[in-house]
């Protein structure tokens, strides 16, 4: 529940395989990503926000904006564990900070997400508040992150070469 979400949560224990492994001996840079949306499923089944979610309600979450920080690579046969820290909400957002974290303890990548809650009802998905009970249920949670420091890699961008 809610109540008692960690913060900031961890996922399980997320296992490489062996398909994910690259030409150049480590995992790929697509899998990071499925890693860390497996770190977010853990944290939407944790605040209601995960399939039974969309089940029930008709509505669901969309990434609209994802910015990944690659600092390590992970070899084969390691797993991880993504940590998860709500930094922001409001009616239709949901703005996410993970760290992927080798079980040995080291980082190996950040990803700073934007979730926008998605209606599904009508004939166009689109975005729309989050249901009430839900929106308490995430508030609840964005509650025990609420004074967790700022990630100092949060709000990164690209510069601009040259």
């Amino acid at each position: 529940m809610a109540e008692t979400i960690a913060a900031p949560f961890r996922s399980r224990e997320l296992s490489l395989e062996p398909g994910w492994i690259d030409y150049n001996g480590h995992l790929n840079l697509a899998y990071y990503h499925v890693l860390f949306d497996r770190g977010i499923d853990d944290l939407f089944d944790a605040i209601g926000l995960g399939e039974r979610y969309r089940e029930r309600t008709g509505f669901t979450t969309y990434t609209a904006e994802a910015h990944v920080r690659y600092l390590k690579e992970v070899p084969p046969e390691a797993s991880v564990v993504v940590s998860t820290q709500i930094v922001g909400l409001d009616q239709k957002r949901l703005h996410l900070f993970q760290e992927m974290h080798h079980t040995d303890g080291w980082l190996a990548a950040t990803l700073e997400n934007l979730s926008l809650s998605i209606d599904q009802r009508g004939e166009t998905p689109k975005v729309a508040p989050f249901p009430a009970e839900t929106f308490g249920s995430v508030e609840a949670a964005f509650a025990a992150h609420r004074d967790l420091p700022r990630p100092a890699a949060l709000c990164r961008a690209i510069r601009p070469l040259g």
